[in-house]
């Protein structure tokens, strides 16, 4: 989003008899930049500005926590802007590169690795081996590496449940949650939407070469009751169809999809401080049927990457809860 300019809503109260929730123009914005990326008035949007903020212009390692869509990529940006290492570079690192070339690469500015808790055991390794030659230069031990990048990791999972299960380097969780930020889903911060919903749209109507001034009410209250369990993301991709339809100056309601009811939370699931934690035995279950997908169902080798025995894995696919019918799926068995 870097680069376009915000369009926000000029709010109009329900109890007025107006049809539509029209734009303001582009010069009544008074926000910066990260601003422009961090949107909406709740209070959750509100503390992580305010993180950002306080973060950005000191961090060395952040870890970044949120749900599929929420914007973790958004808020990695945001702090490298508000950090001195601005100027560098913003590298995000993607599955098969050499974490000591990408080093090297983001030199004077900062590594981004999304979903850190998908990457294999050897790569953490490998990670974990760059990281404490890092620290003895620092400490006089070794070489010293000049222009260091600043590392920023985002995941879905919770790292210290997969450290627990021996799926991730506990090391490597303990060296990247120093500082760890938050980012709300969509549906706890639905009073965020419209601003939303007006970047998008003025986003993608640029895009389109198309003239759009307002949103209709009735179909922002369709987007504002929907549950959003793509996060941001999917309200961008609904929107951006609804641009597309749209032949007027106007989004109707009928430009939106008429959404289904969001799927019911997960009976197993259990709560700490408002958020959904998954149990440790799915966690595991899950991240050990995903590794061997990925190997095409080759056993020995996703026995490998875990980093236990064939037997062990063995015993993990026998517990799962779909009695092996789940993973004969995956291993063709």
């Amino acid at each position: 989003m870097k680069g376009l300019a915000m369009v926000t809503f000029n709010y109009i109260p329900s109890s007025l008899p107006a049809r539509f929730i029209e734009f303001q123009g582009e010069s009544n914005l008074s926000c910066s930049p990260m601003e422009q990326e961090m949107l909406g008035d709740s209070a959750a949007m509100k503390r992580l500005r305010l993180q950002v903020r306080r973060i950005g212009p000191h961090f060395r390692t952040v870890l970044v926590h949120g749900e599929s869509g929420a914007g973790k990529e958004t808020v990695a940006r945001a702090l490298h802007r508000m950090n001195a290492s601005a100027d560098g570079p913003f590298i995000v690192a993607a599955e098969g590169n050499r974490i000591d070339s990408l080093t090297k690469i983001a030199r004077q500015g900062t590594l981004f690795f999304h979903e850190i808790g998908e990457m294999p055991l050897v790569t953490q390794d490998e990670f974990l081996k760059i990281l404490r030659r890092h620290e003895w230069a620092r400490e006089g031990r070794a070489a010293p590496q000049r222009d260091w990048p600043r590392i920023i990791a985002a995941t879905r999972r919770d790292l210290r449940t997969l450290a627990a299960a021996g799926v991730f380097r506990l090391e490597l969780y303990q060296r990247l949650a120093m500082v760890q930020i938050s980012v709300a889903p969509l549906r706890e911060r639905r009073e965020d939407v419209p601003a939303l919903a007006a970047y998008f749209v003025g986003r993608f109507a640029r895009e389109q070469r198309k003239s759009i001034a307002a949103i209709a009410k009735d179909a922002m209250e369709r987007l504002q009751s929907h549950g959003w369990p793509g996060n941001v993301r999917e309200l961008g991709g609904v929107v951006r169809e609804a641009v597309s339809r749209c032949s007027g100056s106007v989004i109707e309601a009928r430009e939106f999809p008429e959404f289904a009811m969001s799927p019911p939370e997960n009976g197993n699931a259990v709560f700490r401080g408002g958020q959904k934690m998954a149990r440790l035995q799915e966690v595991v279950e899950q991240h050990v049927l995903e590794v061997l997908k990925n190997c095409a169902g080759n056993k020995l080798r996703a026995a490998e990457l875990l980093g236990i025995s064939r037997s062990t894995l063995y015993r993990m696919l026998d517990a799962c809860p779909a009695g092996g019918a789940g993973t004969r799926s995956y291993t063709g068995e």
